[in-house]
């Protein structure tokens, strides 16, 4: 992470604190801890949610194949330009509130990964229900939901529709930070 990058998160936090949960951008710990989550070599749709400043499409970039496809969605959109331009062969979306419709104009059926780095507790009840409601259909079935928040607050409402196989938690993040690891459930 770089200065300019952590200038750029504070600002974006401190226009819309309700929509960046945190003054700096993920540390590398949260993000290798994420994105240890998957079988790299069986992955054909990824997307990332609230990708920032991109520390966690990092790894993502340094484990995905070429034939991987990978969605991010990050509203801000000095954010989402740099994340063009640094990952150009990755699909950048505004609204991860339309993912399903933006796998279909990508061609996609189903991902089978998603990661996560909204503030969901931060939302109103509609956009967070829409949210994970758009995150179920995305997945295909067994699929993971890999979230990181800052806390369990989030344990009720994501066990309605996911499996968690797991939170850990990462002291070594500012604020700390507990890794939600979700399988999708066949039904709801």
């Amino acid at each position: 992470m770089n200065s300019n990058e952590s200038i750029l998160f504070l600002k974006s936090f401190l226009q819309s604190p309700k929509h960046v949960g945190s003054v700096i951008p993920s540390s590398r710990f949260l993000a290798s801890k994420m994105v240890k989550q998957v079988s790299w070599l069986e992955a054909k749709a990824v997307a990332e949610l609230g990708s920032g400043t991109g520390p966690i499409t990092r790894y993502i970039h340094q484990q995905v194949h070429d034939s991987t496809k990978v969605l991010l969605f990050e509203m801000n959109e000095t954010m989402r330009n740099t994340l063009k331009t640094t990952y150009p062969e990755f699909s950048c979306y505004a609204d991860a509130a339309r993912l399903v419709e933006s796998m279909n104009q990508e061609g996609i059926q189903q991902l089978d990964y998603i990661f996560s780095g909204l503030p969901f507790f931060n939302f109103e009840p509609e956009l967070r229900n829409t949210l994970v409601d758009q995150i179920y259909k995305a997945l295909k079935p067994g699929g993971l939901f890999i979230a990181f928040q800052y806390s369990l607050q989030m344990k009720k409402t994501l066990s309605e529709h996911f499996i968690i196989e797991k939170i850990e938690f990462v002291p070594l993040n500012i604020p700390s930070a507990f890794v939600y690891v979700c399988r999708k459930k066949e039904t709801i």
